[in-house]
């Protein structure tokens, strides 16, 4: 067995371990990046880019059959070739990849190690019965895999996740989707408006990780104009064979026990940790009961079993804690800095919360949740919702894209802006917009000074605005009133 001494051991090179990487780097030039799998990230593979190449299919072909109302007629109609949809998310996707291996292969030959890492003990990792490391610091950045809950197994090779979707030939006639999350949301209505028939069932009532009761009420009845969507879902069996899967469940509306038939079943049901093969129990951290490691979140440092901050830090999907890709590149930096030029931990800088749902309307979370504030903000006394729907709102009418639901919270007193939840036109950018202004610290009057062109989106946010302003007794009850456009322009 090989045997080598490093400063610092990166577990993982996926978006959390090459930012890791390039940032340890900068404090010692003894760093290895040791990955178990297939170079390139969750995000380039399976993820973001492959995901919102076939949101992009979808919406095309959506958008050209609804094109009617504009004056325009197609008068064939809109056929999908279900092998070329598919051809392009990988052809594109296979691009997306390849950037990312050739920055891999550019790295030093003596910093890449090929194979699966376990811990010895504190200081000290086997690769695959090959290699032993000795390091000084680690950190631990081996992502996540999808979860596939006990009753849906019974699918058997019926079954897909968001790690294998893209893999098809050809797009299916049919898909069952569970898990109506971020995921579920974005993949089911996509393949949905690709011709695919589609029910989606959840457990819980969450809907594209939506906290605010109302938008996540609007967000339900707005996708129902599309797709079979039941946050509430009660399923009596599934069953797979080498054809297809059944699924009998109770239809949400008649309340009659159904049966039917699927090519496949998509488990959109959240992702785990990939921590079984570490032998973390070796590692002298200290683990939570789902057997994640504990970590202080500002400098992703891993606690030891006595409590005290450990040399070993973790960053990116395999800590549960935000699952986003800027969130993981973030964390990446902040640990390898951190163990780049350990003891010298410092506390890194955390953007505002910020998630998006590339659904359509979009979904945008921003800053505070509605569940987050109440723990500490008295409902109509502490905090208030200013809100505005999309409806009648002038750009949105313009563009027929007048659905959804936009809530931005206030406080009393400081008039501070404490964050936002909106299903709406384009969320992704009056998300970063909100963002920006969160994580800037600004009141609803110094947001209300900035400027809203007309006629935009933007302009319902300023509408929004007001009805806060109002709310929390700052200014008088203004309404947005265009002439030409009528009231939230």
């Amino acid at each position: 067995m090989q045997e080598h001494n490093v400063d610092v051991a990166i577990i993982g090179a996926g978006s959390a371990g090459l930012s890791a990487y390039r940032a340890a780097r900068k404090h010692t030039p003894s760093v290895l990046l040791i990955e178990g799998g297939s170079y390139g990230t969750t995000c380039a593979r399976t993820g973001c880019m492959p995901s919102k190449l076939l949101i992009a299919a979808a919406n095309a072909i959506h958008d050209a059959r609804h094109v009617e109302p504009f004056g325009a007629r197609i008068e064939s109609g809109v056929t999908v070739d279900r092998h070329a949809v598919m051809q392009r998310v990988r052809d594109e996707r296979d691009a997306f990849v390849a950037s990312i291996l050739d920055s891999i292969e550019a790295f030093p030959p003596e910093d890449k190690l090929r194979g699966q890492a376990c811990f010895e003990n504190a200081t000290t990792l086997v690769v695959s019965g090959h290699t032993r490391i000795r390091f000084s610091r680690a950190i631990i950045a081996t992502g996540s895999s999808p979860h596939i809950p006990k009753p849906l197994q019974a699918a058997g090779e019926r079954i897909l996740t968001s790690d294998t979707l893209f893999d098809l030939e050809a797009l299916p006639e049919s898909v069952a989707v569970f898990g109506p999350g971020v995921i579920g949301v974005e993949l089911g209505q996509a393949l949905a408006r690709l011709g695919v028939r589609v029910r989606m069932f959840g457990r819980s009532g969450g809907v594209g990780g939506l906290q605010d009761e109302d938008l996540r009420s609007a967000a339900v009845r707005l996708f129902n104009e599309e797709f079979y969507l039941d946050p509430q879902a009660e399923t009596h069996d599934i069953r797979g064979d080498g054809n297809g899967v059944s699924v009998t469940f109770t239809e949400r509306d008649s309340g009659k026990r159904l049966t039917e038939r699927f090519d496949y079943l998509l488990a959109a049901t959240g992702r785990r940790p990939n921590l079984g093969e570490l032998d973390l129990e070796c590692a002298g951290i200290e683990t939570g009961d789902k057997g994640t490691p504990l970590f202080d979140r500002h400098t992703l440092q891993c606690r030891n079993t006595e409590g005290r901050p450990s040399h070993i830090f973790i960053a990116g999907d395999v800590d549960h804690a935000e699952p986003l890709l800027h969130e993981a590149t973030d964390e990446g930096r902040i640990a390898g800095d951190n163990a780049g030029r350990f003891p010298d931990v410092r506390v890194g800088y955390r953007r505002a919360p910020l998630t998006i749902v590339f659904s359509e309307p979009q979904i945008a979370s921003v800053g505070r949740s509605r569940p987050e504030i109440e723990k500490t903000h008295v409902p109509g006394q502490d905090y208030a919702i200013g809100e505005l729907s999309y409806e009648n709102q002038g750009r949105a009418k313009v563009m027929r894209q007048n659905r959804g639901l936009l809530h931005l919270y206030g406080e009393y007193g400081t008039g501070l802006f404490l964050g936002a939840e909106l299903v709406a036109p384009q969320a992704e950018h009056l998300g970063h917009l909100l963002a920006w202004a969160y994580q800037q610290r600004m009141t609803v009057r110094q947001m209300l000074d900035m400027p809203f062109y007309h006629p935009t989106l933007e302009e319902g946010v300023r509408t929004a605005l007001r009805d806060l302003s109002a709310k929390l007794l700052l200014e008088p009850v203004m309404v947005d009133q265009c002439i030409e456009c009528g009231p939230g322009a």
